[in-house]
């Protein structure tokens, strides 16, 4: 039997739409969230006048949407709000908001890309990088996290296996930073018209640099995964300028972002659960694959994507039509007592940990996936066992996005001096 969804303008979801829910502290969200899930069905999350959303907060519905991409489209968008078609026709279509064949075209090259020797290299490269990153700390002592360690590994990491030039990355970094720092947040009106400007700007300027070094590595191809991908023959495709552009942003903007929020909560969590922390250096190698996928499901480094409703179906007790739109909240269904016990419990031993942190499976999993996993073990084995203890000093400040769990900044200290 179909249940009839509620639509509120003022009641429960309500809150979703407005800004000022997404600056509260995280156990307030959660809340929310929990109340959502005890619901019968999924209820619309009003945005403006003829504008809004249904909002999917169980494990089984995000998944579930996840998982039929001819119902829930990931075009024209899973960000909020929508990429303008100018945008798009500017920029290209990131892999990201693209269904069917076009997503699998792409999706094949890039995948073909990632040979096991580009792989293996890359992972012992991580290796070499968290060392190095850990190395700098000792010697240098910082005292802010996210600058000095969590975003470091991630843009090493890319930029290394991209075969970007050393030259390049200062400025990358701080386009990646300018394209990113505002999504999800509210700003004034006067942020609101000068930003979007700015970010678009740091987009175009990373996206012409790589669209340079792609038309070298067409002449003059190296081992680096550009060569890779502007000179694949994958049925007759490889990545033109656009396309390259569009999936160095999607990597430096998800990849960097993503990995360095999990990183940080990571360690917030280390540090406000002692007892997981020593469980997890009584015997590291044992517990760190366990300890990683927690971390990711606890913060969720990416709260919502959006879906367009392609062709009907009845999900979680709603009939969806087409032209609905439809939000995948990560961040409760990571929550969801069903599938979770103790979910706001941080437990390194959680088996299963079906987590839906690197999305809800079908053909938009993460790519970055295996990569991302070996960056946090890799870095998180480098600051535990050196002989200096590290730790998270006061609350993280978070940037209140409703998009990702970002982190502006982390205070930490050394237990020894």
């Amino acid at each position: 039997m179909t249940v009839p969804a509620q639509r509120y303008g003022d009641g429960p979801g309500s809150e979703l739409a407005d800004p000022a829910f997404w600056q509260l502290p995280p156990e307030a969200r959660l809340a929310a969230f929990a109340r959502l899930r005890a619901l019968d069905s999924p209820v619309y999350v009003a945005e403006g006048r003829d504008r809004g959303h249904w909002a999917l907060v169980r494990h089984a519905d995000v998944q579930e949407a996840s998982r039929l991409p001819k119902v829930f489209a990931s075009a024209p968008g899973v960000t909020t709000p929508e990429p303008p078609r100018w945008v798009r026709a500017l920029f290209g279509d990131s892999m990201v908001n693209l269904d069917g064949p076009d997503h699998a075209r792409l999706r094949k090259v890039v995948q073909r890309a990632f040979t096991p020797r580009l792989l293996a290299a890359a992972e012992e490269d991580i290796h070499a990088v968290a060392a190095r990153i850990v190395d700098d700390v000792l010697d240098e002592r910082p005292d802010e996290f996210v600058s000095a360690v969590a975003s470091r590994l991630p843009l090493e990491v890319i930029c290394n296996m991209m075969g970007i030039p050393q030259g390049y990355r200062a400025e990358i970094a701080d386009r990646v930073n300018h394209a990113s720092e505002h999504i999800g947040v509210e700003r004034g009106l006067a942020a609101r018209l000068r930003m979007p400007g700015r970010g678009l700007r740091a987009l175009a300027r990373m996206q012409r640099m790589v669209a340079g070094i792609g038309r070298e590595r067409r002449r003059n191809p190296t081992d680096d995964l550009i060569s890779a991908l502007v000179c694949a023959n994958v049925d007759g495709q490889a990545l033109g300028a656009r396309q390259l552009g569009a999936f160095f942003s999607l990597l430096m903007v998800a990849g960097v972002e993503t990995t360095r929020n999990a990183i940080t909560h990571g360690l917030t969590l280390l540090t406000d659960f002692p007892d997981q922390r020593d469980l997890l250096l009584s015997d590291f190698e044992a517990y760190a694959d366990g300890a990683v996928d927690e971390m990711i499901r606890h913060s969720t480094p990416i709260t919502q994507f959006r879906r367009t409703v392609a062709a009907e179906h009845t999900l979680g007790g709603h009939l969806f039509t087409p032209g609905d739109k439809v939000v995948l909240y990560y961040a409760s269904a990571n929550r969801d007592e069903a599938v979770f016990p103790d979910p706001d419990t941080f437990d390194i031993t959680r088996s299963p940990n079906p987590h839906l942190g690197f999305g809800g499976g079908g053909p938009h999993f993460c790519l970055g996936a295996h990569l991302a996993r070996v960056e946090m073990r890799s870095l998180f084995r480098e600051l535990l066992t050196r002989p200096v203890g590290l730790r998270a000093v006061g609350l993280p400040d978070l940037a209140g996005s409703n998009f990702d769990n970002r982190v502006r900044s982390l205070r930490f200290a050394f237990d020894q001096p």
